[in-house]
Order: C-alpha cells, then structure tokens, then sequence
C-alpha cells in the first residue's frame, strides 16, 4: 500500500471513495492531481490491473507525481496541462473511464508554498498562476485592468461587497506605485473597506484574493468545459465526482449532475410524456457531502468542501 504524505491531508478521501466506488482493473481518471492524496488511494483500490490518469497543469505537480509513480502498484499516466484540455485530448483518444473526479480549487503544494502568491496572510510576489509557465499573473491583472474591471472581478468572483471601493483604491496606489507583492494588496483592500466591515467576515482580502486567482487562472470556464467532457470519457455505468470549495463551483457541479439526472420535462400535469427525454445519470447523492467536525478540526481546509457525484446510466460496470 502507498503511504500517505505527512505534508498533505486529502480532503473527503473516505467519502470519495465510497461515492466513485472504484473497482480492481479500473481506469480513473484523476483531473486535479496536486499532491496526491487522492490518487494514492484510488491506486490501491485498483490495483495492478487498474490504470490511474493524473492531470494537472501545475509544473509541481509533475515532480510530485514522479514519487507517486515510483510507489503506485496500478498501470499510471501523468498529463502536464489543464483538466479542460486534457479532458479533450483524452476524449480524442478513446478513452474510456470508470471513474474520473476533480478536486476543484487550490491544491495544498501551492497554498503552502508562499512565494506562488496564493495566501494573503504573508508577504510574497503578487502571482497566483496554477501553471507558472503562463504568461499572465496576478500582478499583470492589477496592473493591466481598469477599475471597471476589476470591480466586475471582485463582485462576481468573490462576491464582495466592497468591489468598487477596492477597485478605485487599488487604481489610485497603483499610479503612485506599482503593485508586485500580496502585502500591498492587501494594504489596498484594508484601506478601501470600511473599518467596521474590515473583520466582520475573516480576513478583509479573502474575497479579493479568490476573485483574482479564478480570473487569473480561468477557473470557472475550465469547470464549465471539462465537466461535459469528462462525461463523454465516461464509460456506462461510470461514476464522475467532484470536491468544491466555494458556491461558484459547487453551483455548476450541482447544476451539471442535476441535468444529467433529469428526465422528463414536460409539465406535471400532461397526462403523457411529449417530450421523450430520459435520464442519462442518476445522482448518488441529493445533498452534498461535507466534511465531519473530526476532519475540519484535523484538516480545517476541509470546512467548505461539498462533494457531489453523479453514476452514468447504461450497463453496470
């Protein structure tokens, strides 16, 4: 059995592999590898017959999944690009997949590695690219966008309250000087909130950093893009399955499982179906799961988690 990294703690990893209910000889595809707490478990589950497909865009994410193969007892395949074109290019070549799950947002390695930029609570360099290969940062996002945008940013990525205040603070320092680090953000964000709302709800710059770290990495477009696209990879009987971490996930999770689950739409008082639609999934479950007190008080990452899956209809596995 591989053994668990001590750096990492896999969020809902119990929970998980009760929902994608993996089987020896499996396939699986694994579409936001990190640092493999997941993937670990699902190897010993499928075992020497199995194949793991592990995807991320993150150049650490590799050198972690070179360990992981030196250890892995199943068949293994790392692809070094973002789950929605990975999904695409694997769609293209046949494949078909028992399993395939995304633990959506950041992963561990780049939230504890403070010079990516991710954290607002220490001093960094302003980054926040999931690939540190592209092109476009955070810092070029503040740089490069007027208030206008930025504002549209905030409110919809981060649901902020303040996002028009932010955004005119953080045009107005940038034009005395520019802004390459977390902690000068962080010093406009505190500036433009009002005293009083400045802890109401955690640390002032939480919204904003998350607002900015989907813009800069498209988070919310791959979502939209790989979830369809794992489901065509998804053999009948298949089980697709995801963890989330915010609503603007977890929404179109929920929203894609739902539709794949609903069958007829005609109204419910037509006394015969018109519309001959038939469901192409079944959920696996009607609420989503959350982590247990035990877990967030181990792990308190695990607080915002939801997990939802949805089981291809067709002939069982």
């Amino acid at each position: 059995m591989l053994e668990m990294s001590t750096e990492h703690i896999p969020v809902l990893a119990d929970e998980l592999l009760d929902l994608a209910a993996p089987l020896p000889g499996d396939t699986v595809i694994d579409c936001t590898f990190g640092a493999g707490g997941h993937a670990r478990l699902f190897a010993d589950r499928i075992g020497s017959e199995g194949m793991l497909i592990a995807i991320d865009r993150d150049p650490a994410a590799s050198e972690r999944f070179t360990e992981f193969d030196q250890q892995a007892v199943c068949q293994t395949r790392f692809v070094r690009q973002s789950f929605a074109d990975a999904l695409e290019m694997l769609a293209a070549e046949g494949i078909s997949a028992d399993v395939v799950y995304l633990d959506l947002g950041m992963s561990s390695i780049q939230i504890d590695n403070r010079e990516r930029g991710f954290a607002y609570a220490s001093d960094a360099p302003l980054d926040m690219r999931m690939d540190t290969e592209q092109a476009f940062s955070a810092a070029d996002f503040i740089a490069e966008s007027d208030a206008s945008e930025i504002a549209r940013v905030l409110k919809q990525y981060g649901e902020e309250r303040h996002a028009s205040a932010i955004a005119r603070e953080i045009v107005r320092s940038r034009e005395a000087a520019p802004i390459r680090t977390t902690s000068q953000l962080v010093a406009c964000i505190e500036r433009a909130i009002p005293t009083p709302a400045r802890f109401a709800g955690g640390h002032p710059a939480k919204r904003s950093f998350q607002a900015i770290r989907i813009a800069v990495n498209d988070e919310l477009a791959q979502i939209d893009a790989a979830l369809p696209t794992a489901w065509g990879v998804l053999a009948s009987g298949g089980r697709l399955a995801a963890i989330s971490f915010q609503s603007l996930e977890d929404r179109r999770v929920k929203q894609f499982m739902t539709g794949k689950a609903r069958g007829c739409i005609c109204p419910p008082d037509l006394p015969v179906c018109g519309c001959g639609l038939l469901p192409e999934g079944q959920l696996l479950n009607r609420r989503a799961v959350s982590a247990g007190a035990g877990e967030v008080d181990a792990n308190p990452r695990a607080r915002s988690a939801h997990l939802r899956g949805v089981l291809k209809l067709g002939e069982e596995r």
